[in-house]
């Protein structure tokens, strides 16, 4: 009775939560920051353009929903890379490590890095030559999740993200708090709920030498002055989704995902998808996720640079005949307005 309380005051903390997300207000597109926090790293769950997040499993929920942090097995260990925007020399890094303990509790960790090349270091009186210089911005988060089956159906977590954001003279850091549900019904288990509340937290800002300059003082050379710094909110959203496996015959899987997504600072989307598993060794995904204006030519007021259309696959295979411990290699790409795409590959290990 206990764990069952337990669940349903979560479930209710999330429903609450999302009331106070003013959610698809196009009039507050560019009021927050940390934007990062909306891409998904992994190649796996970014081939159904992450709209999985009711039925995804293991360490990749950490991004989605992170209840379903809870079906790792043993130990999972991913890692994955992602040519974001190919031709804009940014790349997205991601590691990951999931551990369970006990009968139902598991603890993962997650580190992403976005790296954007060396950028022309520039001066307001030299804005288009530049200085001769270069300087490397860094964005990365590292988090922490703890997450638990308190039943066969329902499966919980909670996750805490410390966001940090820098350049050579200038840094900014944040904490994100993420929570999710997935609740797993059917006699194969085949009907799934997932709800996320994720990117929670404070609000953040840069500090650093680089907002210090030297007044222009004839008198005092010495003097300086700072430049005030507006502070910026974390995109904030709330996902609802559900999946549906179907299974044909001993060797065939088809699972049908569906989700929606209340943004607190950008275009609400919505969106299906469509996983195709044979013996769970090869596996085949699609999804398409839209959002108001995604057809225009142009990128309109709010809109991403993501056109919609996902797709991937998977091959995973046992080390041993018969045994559980597997390796995988995982592929996604998603089409955009301008470059060429986001091409992500990962590695995946079970234990």
């Amino acid at each position: 009775m206990k764990r069952l309380n337990f669940t349903y005051i979560s479930v209710l903390a999330l429903i609450f939560a999302s009331f106070s997300l003013n959610a698809g207000n196009a009039d507050r597109v560019g009021q927050a920051g940390a934007n990062e926090l909306l891409i998904n790293p992994w190649a796996r769950s970014s081939g159904m353009h992450s709209l999985n997040q009711a039925s995804t499993r293991g360490l990749e929920a950490m991004r989605l929903n992170v209840g379903g942090l809870a079906f790792t097995r043993s130990t999972e260990v991913v890692l994955a890379s992602s040519r974001w925007m190919s031709g804009s020399d940014i790349t997205l890094t991601a590691f990951g490590l999931s551990q369970a303990l006990g009968e139902s509790g598991v603890l993962g960790i997650n580190v992403t890095s976005m790296s954007f090349g060396e950028i022309s270091r520039t001066t307001t009186e030299t804005p288009d030559a530049g200085t001769g210089g270069t300087f490397k911005p860094s964005y990365s988060n590292i988090g922490i999740a703890y997450s638990k089956s308190f039943s066969e159906s329902i499966h919980g977590g909670v996750l805490i993200r410390i966001i940090s954001h820098s350049i050579s003279d200038v840094s900014a850091s944040g904490v994100a708090f993420d929570t999710g549900i997935q609740y797993v019904t059917g006699e194969n288990d085949q009907v799934k709920f997932g709800i996320s509340l994720r990117n929670v937290g404070t609000p953040m800002t840069f500090k650093g030498d680089g907002l210090y300059q030297a007044a222009d003082n004839p008198v005092d050379q010495s003097l300086t002055y700072a430049s005030r710094v507006e502070k910026y909110e974390l995109p904030s959203l709330l996902h609802i989704g559900g999946a549906y496996d179907f299974y044909i015959g001993d060797n065939n899987r088809l699972t049908l995902a569906a989700n929606f997504t209340s943004n607190s600072f950008r275009n609400d989307f919505f969106g299906g998808g469509l996983e195709y598993a044979f013996r769970e060794v090869f596996m085949l995904r699609a999804g398409y996720k839209y959002e108001n204006g995604a057809f225009e030519s142009e990128l309109q007021l709010g809109n991403s640079a993501l056109t919609g259309f996902a797709g991937g696959l998977t091959v995973e295979v046992p080390f041993k005949k018969d045994g559980d411990s597997t390796f995988a290699l995982d592929y996604s790409y998603r089409t955009t307005h301008i470059y060429d795409g986001i091409h992500s590959l990962g590695i995946r290990i079970n234990l």
